[in-house]
């Protein structure tokens, strides 16, 4: 399988700065730093905006440059406009929210296309944890104990899958990986990371 280089250490931020395509009005919910906005403004030439909940993640994405304001994402997006942006981007963070679908809804609402990345709890080192520990899930991204975990929702490939297709969402692309490699062989089982370029 082909492997994918990082940004920013990450090989998700790196796929999505594949998937962008230049010149879009990107909006990147629970964007942290805002690294990956600051690289799509340089290297996309996007007009970026951001939403992040924590006041000093805002603070260090605003020294760069990038317009970013503080607020609840799912607050956030339900006040945009349909069809504001080309492109709506949730990595890592649909699985803290509290209400996915109607976040994912309003992200097919509000741009045109939308990035979704998660990690995959379906993943077999997660299921091999839990079957011989009893414990609440844990993966080398999300290393917390039950009490102190984000995670709110505890979602797989297969999970994401079926509701596209309940949803009518079409999928133009999907990108499973495995560290910094592709798998395409069973993602629900081998992938850690998913990457779904969706639109309705």
């Amino acid at each position: 399988m082909a492997f994918v280089h990082a940004l920013f250490g990450r090989s998700d931020y790196a796929i999505i700065g594949e998937l962008v395509e230049p010149g879009l009005k990107v909006l990147d919910l629970g964007c942290g730093e805002a690294e990956l906005l600051e690289w799509l403004v340089d290297n996309k030439k996007v007009q970026a905006r951001g939403v992040e909940l924590l006041p000093a993640k805002v603070q260090k994405a605003i020294a760069r440059g990038v317009a970013v304001y503080q607020g609840d994402i799912e607050e956030a997006i339900a006040d945009y406009p349909d069809g504001a942006f080309d492109m709506v981007i949730l990595s890592q963070t649909l699985q803290e929210t509290r209400n996915p679908l109607q976040v994912l809804n309003d992200m097919l609402r509000v741009g045109k296309r939308a990035i979704v990345a998660f990690p995959n709890f379906g993943h077999w080192r997660v299921r091999v944890a839990h079957l011989f520990s009893g414990r609440a899930p844990k993966t080398k991204l999300f290393p917390y104990d039950w009490h102190n975990s984000p995670n709110l929702h505890y979602l797989t490939v297969d999970d994401f899958e079926e509701t596209a297709a309940k949803q009518g969402w079409i999928v133009e692309r999907r990108i499973c990986l495995a560290g910094t490699r592709k798998t395409s062989l069973f993602p629900n089982l081998t992938a850690e990371v998913a990457v779904y370029l969706i639109k309705k």
